[in-house]
């Protein structure tokens, strides 16, 4: 039962903070300072989200030779400039090859 109240706690949170962007003022969201945060949230989440999984196992700090291996093949993937697809391939590519080898 304390999934669905997980669940709907969190459908509730999405909705309010829909909810507070259309009805937040306009002079506020033109205001530099918040259009500057607003563009660097998603890139710091996604930042998060990627040391998460790259690093964290079972709630504890996880240096995984392959993952890391994988991780370093898509940073090398986006410096070249390769589409969002490919640096999946490739990371995900490495991520097994090493894991098949070790």
């Amino acid at each position: 039962m304390s999934v669905w109240i997980a669940v709907i706690a969190t459908g509730v949170g999405c909705y309010a903070l829909k909810l507070g962007g259309l009805v937040t003022p306009q002079r506020v969201l033109a205001d530099p300072r918040v259009r500057r945060f607003a563009d660097l949230v998603p890139v710091a989440l996604l930042t998060a989200l990627i040391a998460v999984q790259a690093l964290a196992q079972n709630g504890s700090l996880q240096l995984d030779g392959p993952r890391l291996a994988g991780l370093g093949a898509a940073v090398a993937a986006l410096l070249l400039r390769a589409p969002f697809l490919v640096v999946l391939a490739v990371a995900a590519g490495v991520t097994a090859v090493l894991r098949l080898l070790l």
